[in-house]
């Protein structure tokens, strides 16, 4: 990845995991809590790609199992989101611009379930039965509904702020104003069939010729 994403996508993931621990995490809504840092990974990836989207999900997911209060082992949630953030970046839009939003809503739908599964699935490898003990078709129901009314609200802000960052609009300022420096060379160039460039002392002299005609035939007439 490139540095200005590597900063960016750290940024964006930091700013949703500070709101999803200290905001989401307090509200004591039933089943599921809100995940922000999910949603943060699925506008990324829908704009960075698969393979964007890995590094993406495998860093946000690391955070996550690192941030407090963690009750699970490192890297569980890591893998989680990697696989994650990779499978929603195959179904980055061409062009980066999105026909409707029935699209990244049916990925949100399908991410919040795909990483509950996975993180319970995980998590009973390793012994961990918490979701069996709570319920796991209502942790679904609940996760797909909290990401899913949280997802026009994060999803596309994400996803228009990564696209600036792509587009660069210093360097696109820059190059506009190169391109028509090229259009106007060009534009000269066509008219008189020169090279503006490389032909500045051929065009004085052909201008001292033309004085020099034009004074000639003015003292033609004037001796007429």
């Amino acid at each position: 990845m490139r540095v200005n994403r590597v900063i960016l996508s750290a940024a964006l993931v930091v700013i949703a995991l500070v709101i999803q621990v200290s905001v989401l995490a307090r509200l004591q809504l039933p089943g599921a809590v809100p995940d922000l840092v999910l949603l943060t990974v699925l506008g990324l990836a829908l704009v960075y790609g698969h393979l964007g989207g890995a590094f993406v999900g495998f860093g946000a997911g690391l955070l996550t199992d690192l941030a407090p209060p963690a009750d699970h082992a490192a890297g569980r949630y890591a893998l989680v989101l990697c696989v994650i953030g990779y499978l929603a970046g195959l179904a980055k839009p061409d062009h980066g611009r999105l026909r409707t939003a029935a699209g990244p809503m049916l990925v949100v739908v399908g991410a919040a379930i795909g990483s509950t599964l996975l993180y319970a699935t995980v998590g009973a490898l390793v012994g961990d039965t918490a979701a069996r003990h709570v319920g796991l078709p209502s942790l679904l129901f609940t996760a797909a509904v909290y990401d899913l009314l949280l997802a026009p609200f994060t999803v596309p802000l994400i996803m228009a702020i990564a696209r600036r960052a792509e587009n660069d609009p210093l360097g696109e300022t820059a190059g506009g104003a190169g391109s028509k420096s090229n259009i106007t060379a060009g534009w000269f160039a066509g008219g008189t069939g020169l090279r503006v460039g490389g032909q500045r002392g051929g065009l004085r002299v052909k201008a001292a010729r033309n004085r020099a005609a034009r004074a000639g035939r003015i003292k033609g007439v004037k001796r007429l």
